[in-house]
C-alpha cells in the first residue's frame, strides 16, 4: 500500500504518472515508492537535515525539490555505499535502486522541475550470472505425484496449479490473476497479464488442459462474491486464492516429496519449466523468451546452461578420450 501523506507532492504526482500514464502496475509502483522513500531518508541524513540516525524512522515529505537540485554522482553513490554498509544489500537490490533513481531524476527533468540529471552517468552494479536452480526431471514428477494423491485436501485444484506451474513456467502473480475467462478452451489457450500489466498467451499442452478440466469439474459454484465467481483458482472460504495461500500449497508438496524447501519455491517451479522445456524440448530460446514473457533475451539466456552431466558426457564423448 502506498502511504501518500508519508510522501511529498513531487513524488505522489511522479508515481501517478506511473500508474497512469506509463500503465505500470501497482506492485512496480509500490517498489518505486519505497525506493525513492529510502532515498529521501538518506538524502535527509546524509545533508544532516535531520538528528535521527535511524533510517527507516525519518520522515521525509519535506524533502523539497531544492534539495534534490543540490544531488549529485558522488551522493548517489554514497547511497548505494550506505546501503552495503548498513544493510548488506545486494547487487540485484541496489540495481533495482539505481533503476528506480534513474526514471525518477527523468521524469523530474522532463517535467522542469530539474535542470540537471544527477543519475545521467550512474552504473548498475554488476551482477554475477548465477544459473537458476530448478527441479530435476525425476524431482517434478514426485511433486505431481504429491499433488494428485487423493488423501489430500483439494488435489485438483492444488495437481491443477502445479502442473500448470510445471508446464507453463508463469508467475505466482500471474497464476493467482487467472480468470475463467482467460481460458480459451477450443484453441488450448491461456491469457495471463504478466508485469507492467502486458498480456501474453500461454498454449496449454494435453497434461494442463486434462488437470484443469478435472479441478474445474470440482470447483464451487455457489456462495461466491462477484470477485470469486471470474476467478480461477478458490481457496476454500470460496475467495480468490491469495499468493500466499499458493506458497504454503507448494511448500507442502516440496517437503511430502522429500525435497528442500529451502532451496526450492514457487518461482523455482518457473526455473524448472523454462529449463525442462529447453533441455527436452529443443525450444528455440526467442520461443521460451516468448513463453516466459521476458523483456530481453539476455534474461532468458540463463536457462541455455547444461548440466554437469551433459558436460560430462561431452568430454567422454570426445574421439581422444580411449587412446
Amino acid at each position: 500500500m502506498i502511504q501518500e501523506a508519508e510522501n511529498p507532492p513531487y513524488l505522489n504526482d511522479f508515481l501517478d504518472y506511473m500508474i497512469t500514464i506509463q500503465n505500470k502496475s501497482k506492485n512496480t509502483v509500490k517498489e518505486y515508492n519505497y525506493d525513492l522513500a529510502t532515498f529521501l531518508r538518506f538524502l535527509k541524513m546524509h545533508y544532516k537535515l535531520t538528528n535521527e540516525d535511524d533510517l527507516k524512522m525519518i520522515e521525509f515529505d519535506d524533502v523539497t525539490i531544492d534539495t534534490l537540485k543540490k544531488v549529485k554522482l558522488e551522493d548517489l553513490h554514497a547511497f548505494l555505499g550506505y546501503l552495503t554498509k548498513n544493510y548488506n544489500s545486494k547487487a540485484t537490490t541496489r540495481s533495482r535502486k539505481v533503476s528506480s533513481l534513474r526514471i525518477f531524476f527523468n521524469y523530474l527533468c522532463q517535467k522542469n522541475l530539474l535542470e540537471i540529471n544527477p543519475t545521467q552517468n550512474l552504473e548498475t552494479p554488476k551482477i554475477g550470472k548465477r544459473l537458476p536452480r530448478y527441479l530435476t526431471l525425476d524431482d517434478s514428477r514426485k511433486l505431481l505425484d504429491v499433488a494428485s494423491n487423493e488423501d489430500n485436501r483439494n488435489n485438483e485444484r492444488n495437481y491443477a496449479i502445479t502442473t500448470l506451474f510445471l508446464n507453463c513456467g508463469m508467475r505466482l502473480s500471474e497464476l493467482v490473476g487467472i480468470n475463467l475467462t482467460d481460458i480459451v478452451w477450443d484453441e488450448c489457450q491461456l491469457n495471463v497479464i504478466g508485469k507492467g500489466n502486458k498480456e501474453r498467451t500461454i498454449y496449454l499442452n494435453k497434461a494442463c488442459v486434462k488437470a484443469l478440466e478435472e479441478y474445474i469439474r470440482v470447483r464451487p459454484k455457489t456462495h461466491l462474491t462477484a470477485d470469486a465467481e471470474k476467478a480461477l483458482f478458490l481457496s476454500e472460504r470460496k475467495q480468490r486464492i491469495s499468493r500466499r495461500m499458493v506458497q504454503e500449497i507448494i511448500y507442502s508438496e516440496l517437503r511430502q516429496a522429500g525435497l528442500d524447501t529451502s532451496k526450492y519455491s514457487v518461482h523455482k517451479l518457473r526455473h524448472t519449466a523454462a529449463t525442462l522445456m529447453y533441455q527436452y524440448g529443443q525450444v528455440d530460446i526467442r520461443a521460451l523468451q516468448e513463453l516466459l514473457g521476458h523483456e530481453s533475451i539476455s534474461t532468458t539466456e540463463i536457462y541455455t546452461h547444461v548440466s554437469n552431466n551433459q558436460v560430462r558426457d561431452a568430454v567422454e564423448r570426445n574421439p581422444l578420450a580411449n587412446l
